[in-house]
């Protein structure tokens, strides 16, 4: 027999025996329940389902994948064994959460069984996640005593028959042969739960976008924009979110993109940092290339080197698809109109803006229905309980620090950025440091934003201080490594220095091992090196934009103080550059 028949007789009596084990499914239920979901939580709700399950189902949910979960959105009047048929039918990842009574329900077997079967039936569409939470893989395996005296039981106990027990066997050893993940070699539930999302992410190809861990008073402000957003509604929305630098726009528009980037599939595109990025060299027509590439059009992006080119090619694209495209930190009109305003979008799609410049976005009125929402400073309250997690790794001051906490809320004027840099700095110092921290916050005017992050800057030693500098000025958005071997060829400590900062908040390292820094700390530091020598760039110690850095490599005046200049242009190496030996003044000391 050919192996492809093989296979198709394994399938069929895979399909019988999940058929015979499901035999009581509903043949004439409504509308699929599962066709509304990605993911299927399979687990003994009495191990699992308080602490383990919740936390998961919570996280997965939060990162905008659907999840169906046992009794979780059953429709009215549906059977629950035709529900869960369904639902394992129409999901594309299996997460079977293996704990010590698992095999002592018969339910949680059944489920298994098809899990297997339309997993077979795939043919590589779809996947199974296992998480051995309190047993071993061999348990699983039917190799201990464990999950094979359960199996005995339910046969014995006529629960299932034995053409049903030999399917459950099979399936076990069927999940147990995939890699999973076993609980006890993680230090705790969360690092579990962290990677089991980020693989559901990448395997679904989800645009999922990174987010503080720490997010106080922000579930008001999603409610609030998501009832703006209204995605089951028609028609075509633009959001603009608007307010201080440091206040938590991109936040917010990074949590609700999570929560509904499923809603639009491949059509979603996250634009972060338009503002620094379209001043480089042919940064808005990279920014153009970035966002047809992302909305599924990659093969669009060819032959676009105008910007005018990039925004007609926008227009034929977005007039077809329903499409949700975030463009973070906008500062002018001409950045919108390149991107997305000259556009006749898809009926069902959504734009949502960021900026501090309330009068963006004021084109096409009659065109959009266009929506403003203020982003305001938080509460007092949340504000305290963001520093005190920050300050303290809790939820609200120790008791000596209560009044001096409060009081150091109110002089970072609640500004999320500052409170969460600020509560960072004063992590396990002395009460004295507080306090001369305080006299500082009241000394720098209360809209002087860059006076209250200074003051962490400030604190850094020199190696310290040049890392920052040099992420601020050429490595945010690179990869770590590149900057690393960098930094040990000027013989200082990155290991120890990228390791304080992260402590601080003055970075993050996100994806894909690469420096992350809110724009305002980025801001931070190009002005300190911008204050070196405000009017020569050449006078500086670092030159990150391109056509100031070509200029400088090629001026025989170039000043010592340079220690770094970058010569990419928009992201990428400059076409044709040429320069001639007699042009070059003076390198760079390092």
């Amino acid at each position: 027999m050919a192996s492809s028949d093989k296979d198709r007789e394994r399938e069929g009596e895979r399909s019988a025996e999940a058929e015979q084990i499901i035999a009581m499914a509903s043949s004439d239920a409504g509308t699929s329940s599962g066709s509304d979901y990605q993911v299927f939580l399979s687990f003994r709700g009495p191990d699992t389902r308080i602490g383990f399950t919740d936390c998961l189902f919570e996280n997965l949910t939060e990162a905008g994948i659907c999840v169906f979960r046992d009794d979780e959105e059953l429709r009215v009047g549906e059977r629950i064994d035709g529900s869960l048929l369904r639902a394992i039918d129409n999901s594309k990842i299996y997460i079977p959460v293996f704990s010590r009574n698992y095999a002592s329900s018969p339910w949680c077997l059944r489920e298994l069984v098809q899990i297997v079967a339309s997993t077979f039936k795939s043919e590589g569409n779809k996947a199974i996640l296992p998480i051995f939470l309190d047993v071993e893989p061999n348990d699983v395996k039917l190799k201990t005593p464990l999950y094979r005296d359960a199996i005995l039981n339910l046969e014995r106990e006529k629960k299932l028959s034995s053409e049903q027990v030999d399917a459950c066997r099979e399936a076990l050893m069927e999940v147990d042969a995939i890699k999973g993940w076993e609980a006890k070699k993680y230090r705790g539930h969360g690092e579990l739960i962290r990677l089991v999302v980020e693989e559901v992410l990448q395997k679904l190809k989800i645009k999922h976008r990174s987010v503080t861990k720490h997010l106080v008073g922000i579930d008001d402000h999603v409610a609030a924009l998501s009832k703006l957003l209204d995605i089951n509604s028609n028609g075509v929305r633009l959001i603009k979110i608007y307010g201080m630098g440091g206040i938590g726009k991109t936040t917010l528009a990074k949590v609700v993109f999570n929560q509904l980037s499923s809603h639009f599939g491949k059509c979603c595109c996250f634009l972060e940092d338009v503002r620094a990025r379209s001043l480089r060299t042919d940064g808005l027509v990279d920014l153009q290339k970035r966002l047809l590439a992302e909305i599924g059009h990659p093969a669009g992006t060819k032959g676009i080197e105008e910007i005018d080119h990039g925004t007609k090619r926008i227009g034929e694209v977005l007039c077809s698809k329903k499409v949700l495209i975030v463009l973070d930190d906008v500062d002018n009109n001409e950045q919108v109109e390149k991107l997305v305003g000259k556009s006749t979008f898809y009926s069902g799609s959504r734009i949502l803006i960021t900026t501090r410049n309330k009068d963006v976005l004021r084109i096409n009125p009659q065109k959009w229905q266009i929506l403003d929402y203020e982003m305001e400073v938080m509460s007092t309250e949340c504000a305290l309980e963001l520093f005190s997690k920050h300050a303290f790794n809790k939820d609200s001051p120790l008791d000596d620090y209560n009044d001096l906490s409060r009081e150091i809320v109110y002089s970072t004027g609640r500004l999320p950025l500052a409170v969460e840099i600020i509560g960072s700095f004063l992590y396990q110092k002395p009460q004295e440091l507080w306090k001369e921290t305080l006299d500082k916050l009241r000394r720098a005017p209360h809209e002087d934003v860059f006076g209250k992050l200074k003051i962490s800057y400030d604190a850094l030693n020199f190696e310290q201080q040049q890392i920052f500098l040099d992420i601020a000025s050429f490595f945010v958005g690179e990869d770590k490594m590149n900057a690393i071997y960098m930094w040990k060829d000027c013989e200082f400590s990155p290991d120890d220095g990228v390791a304080v900062l992260i402590n601080m908040s003055l970075i993050k390292i996100v994806e894909n091992n690469k420096f992350w820094m809110h724009d305002q700390l980025r801001d931070l530091g190009r002005k300190i090196v911008h204050q070196e020598n405000p009017v020569n760039p050449k006078e500086r110690s670092r030159i990150w934009m391109w056509d100031e850095g070509l200029e400088a490599l090629r001026s025989r005046e170039m000043n010592n103080n340079v220690q770094a200049l970058s010569l990419e242009k928009s992201g990428r190496p400059p076409h044709n550059v040429i320069v001639r030996s007699e042009e070059i003044g003076r390198s760079p000391q390092n």
